[in-house]
């Protein structure tokens, strides 16, 4: 393993920032540290670098323990969300200055410093200064000034916070590449589900310093261990009900409950395209109004509104609403193909086995 956290903890008071937090990170993987403010992740990030020391647990890189190893002797790259470029400096010089640090030859400077300008697609920019950049170049010069000393490990904190949404999905793809072509160990912080689903191998998944799931991007979306992973990794529909004669019911829907037991409270948990739709009132168990929809580009989210009152969300493409004629106010029946039985959010990793359920398809299943 590249890097290891074993039982690690950091405490800047009575209430832990990360409590008793355990992951590995394979050597070239990419890997995104995901969670809302004060969950954790730059906290994790930082003890890693060494800009933090853990109160317990211990750190290992390669197989090294680097608790009591300063910041200089771990052989990390780390750029902050700030970009923290020297402004007195221009790109090139930037660049060279962990070289120089180093005490690299002048000639081996010059020849990395060309090679990462190329690379990184700042070619007649060197003489420039950070003012004199967008956004998108100050952010190539910050990673390339932390690659240039060859760190086995690349470090990111929010990186691409600072810039525009276009920039920013240029920037994602840009670093998908970037890793593909360096194979440098890389674990980014980010607040935004997207980019960590879009970018990273795997996904770590903090809250109130606890950490909720890792999986691939797949399995967070498909397999969220609770209640917190399955709101805030896309969209969910969350139903809370009662198991009465094993079945949980919740308005007009039923759901099996054979294995629970009686009286048990029961947290249901379906994603939008599990709520499969049609015009032929008879095709599916349950009646609801479509009530509105949403225009999401090549997606459409629909909001079902039931008998009860209960508001559902579904999804499909355009194409398919086009094909059955749908428009709101419209009388639909619908089925939940598959859904989940949700653990309350955990403190730490959960130990109770979740619940997947599945319902032979009927029509085409909608992403």
């Amino acid at each position: 393993m590249s890097i290891e956290l074993k039982n690690v903890t950091k405490a800047f008071g009575p209430v832990p920032a990360v409590n008793q937090v355990t992951f590995s990170v394979k050597e070239g993987e990419l890997m995104a540290l995901l969670g809302p403010s004060g969950g954790g992740k730059t906290t994790v990030l930082r003890m890693i670098a060494g800009l933090e020391m853990p109160t317990a647990g211990d750190i290992f890189i390669r197989g090294r323990r680097v608790n009591e190893l300063p910041v200089q002797e771990r052989n990390i790259g780390f750029v902050f969300q700030s970009y923290a470029l020297f402004k007195n400096m221009t790109v090139a010089k930037n660049i060279a200055f962990g070289l120089k640090i180093k005490k690299w030859k002048r000639p081996d400077i010059l020849s990395r410093v060309e090679e990462l300008l190329k690379l990184f697609g700042l070619e007649g920019l060197e003489k420039r200064y950070p003012h004199q950049l967008s956004g998108g170049q100050r952010q190539r010069v910050a990673i390339a000034r932390a690659l240039a000393p060859k760190p086995s490990v690349l470090l990111l904190d929010e990186p691409f916070g600072a810039v525009d949404a276009k920039i920013r999905q240029e920037l994602r793809e840009w670093l998908v590449t970037l890793h593909h072509d360096l194979n440098v160990t890389t674990i980014f912080v980010t607040h935004d589900q997207e980019e960590a689903m879009e970018v990273s191998n795997r996904i770590v998944i903090f809250s109130r310093g606890n950490l909720e799931q890792i999986g691939t991007p797949r399995e967070v979306y498909e397999q969220p261990a609770n209640e917190f992973v399955a709101r805030f990794i896309g969209v969910m529909n969350v139903l809370d009900t009662v198991v009465s004669g094993g079945v949980a019911r919740i308005g007009e829907m039923q759901f099996p409950a054979h294995d629970q037991p009686e009286g048990c409270l029961l947290r249901i948990g379906f994603r939008p395209y599990a709520v499969q739709i049609s015009t032929d009132l008879a095709l599916f168990p349950y009646r609801a109004i479509l009530r509105h929809t949403f225009f999401l580009g090549i997606m459409l989210r629909l909001e079902l509104e039931l008998p009860s009152g209960l508001i559902l969300r579904s999804r499909m493409t355009k194409e398919d609403y086009a094909q059955l004629g749908l428009e709101d106010g419209r009388a639909i029946s619908f089925q939940i193909r598959n859904y989940r039985v949700l653990a309350r959010e955990s403190a730490g990793l959960p130990t109770e086995k979740e619940l997947s359920y599945q319902l032979p398809p009927t029509i085409g299943e909608h992403i």
